[in-house]
């Protein structure tokens, strides 16, 4: 194929439009949720058990069915399963946005998660298949991840404007346009692609590739909310959930199409990008859950206020995956991924460093570099992952990238939330010994509720020893982020080293992914 019949024309373009603008609306429209939960869950009377179930049913629904939906838009076409899942997003979201019962609300939101499940793994295949001149492929996966994290950071601020001028509902809408448009112009500019020897689908492998993800999802996820007393559902969930994780992996190894190639792992280069899309997924959620709830809990402002100060997290990224392809084509993708996450080490430092008084400058430094660093990764990583497969096997490769950064997320919230929640008790050990409530010692927003019930000098040790302690939280996970962060580092750069000097030339797969 000569490089004018791979490169992309003005129709590839337009397609890439269309994928795009409904990522970005409902990767906007996911986060907006968080500003929405209060106003929503005060006008449909959900307890706190509801509120969980509507915050965490579309992503345990979408972390269950991506590795099977990404899979079967191979088999069954990759257009046509992102109109069937787009023509059910919109549906579904109408659903929820005017629910009027909590659980009528949890309900539209798993079915969103199950429809959602179809959408990314299509549109990061479809734009492998449309791309096939790696550089013009590069870019256009940039874009694509560009969309998802600029949309990530502007949902609640769009929120936040929704809500001052409509009722709870409009956030849900959002995404409706978005999928119109992607129904009517996208059977105009977007091809069909599915493998020509598909097979049959294994439902065993579907089986347990759910059980398994949504078992250690949701312990993951639980582990966040339980005391030291609430761990054993949790950890049952994930021990069970790593067993038929087990039995899945064995199973395909075993089959001629497997549901999931897991024989691609035993590619370096390939296996290490993968690991380091987990654990940067898991260093960014957990610092990103603290870094709100401190600039909420600490340093006292809004939620609107929270969002528009966390937004350079996601414009970070944007910025990073962006300006990836131009790296690539000065330096070796892997020194690119590499010398990111060594950025996003640096980035960690003002969040070990910063304090429970004063501005949040610091943060937003700290927050920004972290993110920017992480874009090559993000960017180039994920063209490697979809771009060392034939084509017809891209929708199987994207599930892989996505199911890594959905259990890598949940690790971060979980793993990190606890140590954050850890060493915060720890502070206030000598506070409750003291004579605070024992909520104090438990949570910030205990230590909030118990003042108000002291006198004033009391309360404002209380409230200070628990702003110090929420702090010295951040501070060790910003430090345990930097310590991931350089380990990535080095894991990137090693892996494609020892590539080049097995087989005597450059890792092939990093290579012609970015340049």
């Amino acid at each position: 194929m000569t490089d004018t019949e791979r490169s992309a024309g003005r129709r590839q373009w337009l397609g890439l439009a269309v994928l795009v603008l409904p990522s970005l609306l409902v990767a906007m429209d996911s986060t907006a949720l968080f500003l929405a939960l209060p106003s929503l869950s005060a006008q449909l009377g959900a307890s706190g058990v509801e509120q969980l179930w509507i915050s965490d049913s579309y992503g345990f629904l979408v972390a269950g069915f991506v590795i099977t939906m990404g899979t079967l838009g191979d088999r069954i076409g990759r257009r046509r399963l992102l109109f069937v899942g787009g023509a059910a997003f919109a549906v579904l979201s109408v659903v929820a946005a005017y629910s009027t019962t909590p659980w009528m609300l949890i309900a539209a939101r798993a079915l969103l998660g199950i429809a959602g499940a179809t959408l990314m793994p299509s549109t990061l295949a479809l734009i492998t298949n449309m791309f096939r001149d790696d550089r013009q492929r590069g870019k256009a996966i940039a874009i694509w991840a560009t969309s998802q994290f600029a949309g990530g950071a502007a949902g609640p601020v769009l929120a936040g404007f929704l809500l001052a001028h409509f009722w709870w509902g409009s956030v849900f809408l959002v995404a409706v346009p978005a999928m119109g448009l992607l129904l009517i112009v996208g059977p105009r500019v977007l091809p069909e692609f599915r493998s020509p020897a598909a097979g049959r689908l294994d439902l065993l492998s579907v089986g347990q590739s759910l059980v398994a993800v949504l078992l250690m999802v949701y312990g993951l996820k639980q582990l966040t909310v339980q005391g030291a007393s609430g761990v054993l559902v949790p950890a049952g969930a994930i021990v069970a959930g790593a067993a038929v994780g087990t039995l899945f992996v064995r199973r395909q190894l075993t089959l001629e199409t497997p549901l999931l190639n897991l024989r691609l792992l035993a590619n370096r280069p390939f296996t290490a990008v993968l690991v380091a899309l987990v654990f940067a997924g898991l260093a960014m959620a957990g610092v990103g859950m603290l870094v709100t709830q401190y600039l909420q809990s600490v340093l006292g402002f809004s939620p609107l206020g929270s969002a528009v100060l966390f937004a350079p997290m996601g414009l970070g990224v944007a910025i990073g995956t962006m300006t990836a392809p131009a790296l690539a084509r000065r330096m070796r993708p892997a020194t690119a991924i590499g010398g990111g996450l060594a950025v996003s080490m640096l980035g960690c430092v003002p969040l070990a460093l910063v304090g429970s008084t004063g501005g949040p400058a610091m943060t937003m430094v700290g927050i920004a570099v972290l993110a920017l660093g992480t874009g090559p990764l993000f960017a180039l990583g994920i063209g490697l992952v979809v771009g060392s497969v034939p084509p017809e096997r891209a929708g199987s490769a994207a599930s892989m990238a996505e199911t890594g950064n959905y259990l890598g997320g949940s690790l971060g919230l979980a793993l990190l939330g606890v140590l954050g929640t850890a060493v915060y008790r720890a502070h206030l050990v000598d506070a409750v010994a003291g004579g605070a409530p024992a909520a104090a010692g438990q949570t910030l927003a205990g230590a909030t509720a118990a003042a108000r019930h002291l006198p004033a000098g009391q309360a404002a040790d209380l409230l200070r020893t628990a702003k110090d302690g929420f702090t010295s939280g951040l501070n060790v996970v910003g430090v345990i982020a930097a310590v991931i962060f350089a380990g990535l580092a080095v894991l990137v750069t090693v892996a494609n080293r020892t590539a080049d000097t097995a087989s005597g030339q450059p890792a092939p797969e990093l290579v012609t992914s970015g340049s």
